[in-house]
């Protein structure tokens, strides 16, 4: 079975259905974009993945735990699924160290010298090994988002789902950020990621998903899909945003 397995889900906010039949499977090491229009439910999706929103039909399940489940244990699948945000969602009264080894501390129950030393492992490993002792308000905006994909790394997942990381940042400071995904592509780590940064989604990602009105419109090998659009839904999107 693979990573991730989803399988003709629906999901509804009350009369509005955001995602329509939607079916995708991720193998380990791969790296999928999604891209699509505003409210085409890309996030929707990754928040689904992650247990955050529940599905009305159809089954989703990661690294054998379904997730689509009423009794899914959603604690334990955020120990395998790291996700991390447009906004950074640190904690601002604690440093980047505490904010990397508080769930290690109290999910995991790490002894705390040990998550310190995760901490400072993963801090180091996305570029922050000066700002291990700062707090939130004292960096960037670009230095933020790498200290919230750090936390993410200390549970050590088996999948990271990044959604739209870089759309508040500003132009200069994306680069950082997307140097470090790049890094993680580089040692295997399975990713979904939605994105607007086509020419990035070309070089790092295996494959590229195509949302249209609540469906996986059309899906292939990133280069390929993003170079020759098959449906002119995609032709569309693409010529909106390269240009």
């Amino acid at each position: 079975m693979s990573l991730v397995e989803i399988r003709n889900i629906h999901k509804r906010f009350g009369r509005l259905e955001v995602l329509k039949d939607v079916s995708l499977s991720v193998e380990t090491g791969e790296i999928v974009a999604i891209i699509g229009r505003s409210g085409s439910g890309k996030s929707t999706l990754l928040r689904c993945i992650n247990g955050l929103e529940s599905v009305q039909q159809g089954t989703i399940i990661v690294d054998g735990i379904e997730v689509s489940s009423a009794k899914a244990n959603l604690n334990r699948l955020r120990q395998h699924v790291g996700m991390v945000f447009q906004s950074y969602n640190l904690f601002p009264h604690l440093s980047v160290e505490r904010n990397v080894t508080l769930a290690l501390t109290t999910v995991l129950k790490t002894p705390l010298q040990a998550a310190k030393e995760v901490a400072r492992e993963m801090v180091a490993r996305v570029g922050l090994a000066d700002k291990l002792h700062a707090y939130p308000d004292q960096l960037s905006g670009g230095q933020q988002q790498r200290a919230a994909i750090a936390r993410s790394l200390a549970m050590n997942p088996k999948v990271m789902l990044f959604d739209e990381i870089t759309s508040a940042l500003d132009p200069e400071l994306v680069g950082e950020v997307l140097k470090v995904i790049e890094g993680l592509a580089g040692g295997g780590m399975t990713m979904l990621l939605v994105t607007h940064e086509m020419n990035f989604a070309k070089s790092v990602a295996s494959r590229l998903v195509f949302m249209h009105e609540g469906r996986v419109h059309e899906e292939g090998p990133a280069r390929d899909t993003l170079e020759g659009p098959r449906t002119v839904e995609l032709q569309g999107f693409l010529s909106a945003v390269l240009h």
